[in-house]
């Protein structure tokens, strides 16, 4: 079962249940969130709730997708109790592009760069015994709720951005119960947009490149994540594919376990408190910037997988420079 958000016709929101090609709104039910903490409420799953409360009328998906009525398939009342985060170099061939963009900074060229020595640890630690606390990851923070952006609508570039680049990924989907304890709802596809002319520069400016809006969905995908992914990821330009390719993912073609992403996501107190929503990305080893695609305002992202079910797409936008003035308060 996947479950998906959106407006219906009147403006109000609403919550569907996807089962293949069918799609049926969740009878007495307007956000996700509010589903889940119903759920964890009574001591039941996110599928026996929606069974209990009962399915209604059947919606088209993709009608809802093209009027731009979709939702992402989670948000929080409080969108800064919402958490974006990610981690990188955790799928097998994912080293190779990072790699490529900060050797040239090395100062001897047969030195291992600190991405590669980043990889290279996942390789021997990040798939341990039991699945967790294993070798940590790479880790980013991406932003909070006011950075997502819907299914279908432009993502923003800002101003002073170098560059605007997609990163198809898979994102966990996670509530944090009233003990402080993670609780996984599934898991959703993701576009982890970045600035990788800023990452290219200095690998420490990888923290300012990954400070972007970002979007996931449409779909919210319940229950286990598929041992082994296959996507594919393309840019449009004027309604023509200008370029496309697969991406890997689960644990099959990973470094990492994603038990092992969670608790060295998890191990921090700050990230366990009731009521906040978490949304962590698990890296990507393909990218349109690797092979020397620049992206231009409208440009369309797609990424698709079909065992989520309906793709992701938006276009970019670039923004206008926003004045900023810091003023004195004293």
């Amino acid at each position: 079962m996947n479950l998906i958000q959106f407006f219906d016709q009147s403006g109000a929101r609403a919550v569907a249940a996807v089962d293949g090609d069918t799609a049926r709104q969740v009878n007495a039910t307007t956000s996700v969130y509010e589903l889940a903490t119903t759920a964890l409420s009574q001591g039941i799953g996110l599928s026996a709730l929606v069974a209990q409360r009962g399915l209604g009328d059947t919606i088209n998906r993709h009608d809802i997708l093209a009027q731009g009525r979709m939702l992402a398939p989670i948000d929080h009342p409080d969108p800064a109790h919402l958490y974006i985060t990610g981690t990188g170099l955790t799928h097998l061939g994912s080293a190779s592009t990072r790699d490529a963009m900060h050797k040239g900074n090395a100062a001897k060229q047969e030195q291992l760069t600190d991405s590669m020595k980043m990889f290279q640890m996942g390789l021997e630690g990040g798939k341990p015994e039991g699945g967790a606390r294993g070798v940590q990851p790479e880790w980013f923070y991406k932003g909070n709720g006011t950075t997502v952006v819907n299914p279908g609508h432009p993502i923003p570039s800002p101003s002073f951005a170098r560059d605007a680049g997609e990163e198809p990924e898979i994102a966990g989907i996670y509530l944090i119960d009233a003990n402080g304890q993670p609780r996984r709802l599934g898991f959703a596809l993701a576009n982890e947009f970045s600035d990788h002319v800023t990452e290219r520069v200095n690998y420490l400016y990888l923290a300012h490149s990954k400070l972007r809006a970002c979007a996931f969905g449409p779909e919210l995908r319940v229950g286990d994540l598929p041992e082994h992914i296959e996507g594919m990821s393309r840019i449009y330009r004027d309604g023509a594919v200008i370029w496309e390719k697969p991406f890997l993912s689960g644990e099959a073609n990973m470094s990492h376990t994603i038990a092992n992403l969670e608790y060295h996501h998890f191990k921090y107190d700050l990230f366990r408190q009731p009521g906040d929503v978490h949304v962590h990305m698990f890296g990507t080893a393909t990218l349109s910037f690797a092979d020397n695609i620049v992206t231009q305002p409208n440009d369309v992202f797609e990424i698709e997988e079909s065992q989520f079910g309906a793709p992701l797409r938006n276009p970019v936008r670039i923004e206008d420079e926003h004045p900023l003035i810091v003023g004195n308060l004293y």
